[in-house]
């Protein structure tokens, strides 16, 4: 299911309105606004941001994005240090490297 028409379903729920009421106070038409919440079109950004503005949310939100762009920026620093050294790995050695990966995503799962 795509995130945006479930996130435009679970606000409108908190709000205690229909998707017709929501439409209404975003300015759209019902069904515009139906096929964002059905999930067979996604609006441009300038659409987004009026949504996500006239609901009381964020469009990070309502696209499922909930890392911090600090995080989100550590991420992709370790990601390419990770790639940095595969480079410098033998096949063997990355082999490896990917077992103690998984191992640890394994373990967590378990939690």
């Amino acid at each position: 299911m795509d995130i945006l028409s479930k996130r435009l379903r679970e606000r409108a729920e908190q709000l205690g309105i229909s998707n017709a009421e929501a439409a209404r106070r975003v300015g759209l038409d019902e069904r515009r606004y139906a096929h964002y919440v059905g999930g067979r079109r996604e609006p441009d950004l300038a659409t987004l941001l009026r949504i996500a503005s006239s609901l009381g949310t964020t469009p990070n939100w309502l696209l499922g994005v909930t890392e911090p762009a600090d995080a989100v920026a550590e991420t992709s620093e370790l990601l390419e240090r990770f790639e940095n050294a595969a480079n410098g790995m033998t096949l063997e050695e990355l082999q490896l490297c990917i077992i103690q990966a998984e191992a640890i995503v394994a373990v967590k799962t378990r939690r």
